[in-house]
């Protein structure tokens, strides 16, 4: 049977019925988490647009790399991309995809919101 001692090594509070689900690094409430704000990707300053089928059946994906936002602006960001192609996507781990084959005109978009963009790939 293991102590204490030996549980309080595992890591802390992982839920609490008063504030819901705890951020396992700062052992803050997940909405006043102070570990996710502090990491806003730090880049070259350039945006990366390529469009991608690997993986996805032969379906085409345009996809932007290295956009220095926070998840809500990313997310914001990916929103207004995803409505100026008049398609769907995602955005995950600082990563937008738009479906379809949509490049020129992401990065129309961008360069209108002041981004410095390249295309990347062939």
């Amino acid at each position: 049977m293991k102590s204490l001692r030996d549980l309080a090594g595992l890591g802390g509070l992982v839920y609490s019925t008063d504030h819901g689900r705890m951020c396992p690094d700062c052992r803050q409430p997940q909405a006043q988490c102070v570990c996710k704000a502090a990491s806003v990707p730090a880049g070259d300053g350039i945006v990366r647009v390529s469009r991608e089928t690997k993986g996805r059946g032969g379906k085409a994906v345009t996809v932007v790399k290295g956009v220095a936002l926070d998840a809500d602006a990313l997310a914001g960001l990916g929103k207004q991309l995803k409505a100026a192609c008049g398609s769907g996507g995602t955005v995950k781990e600082g990563v937008i995809e738009v479906q379809g084959d949509h490049v020129e005109r992401v990065m129309e978009a961008l360069k209108k919101l002041g981004h410095q963009v390249k295309r990347a790939g062939g």
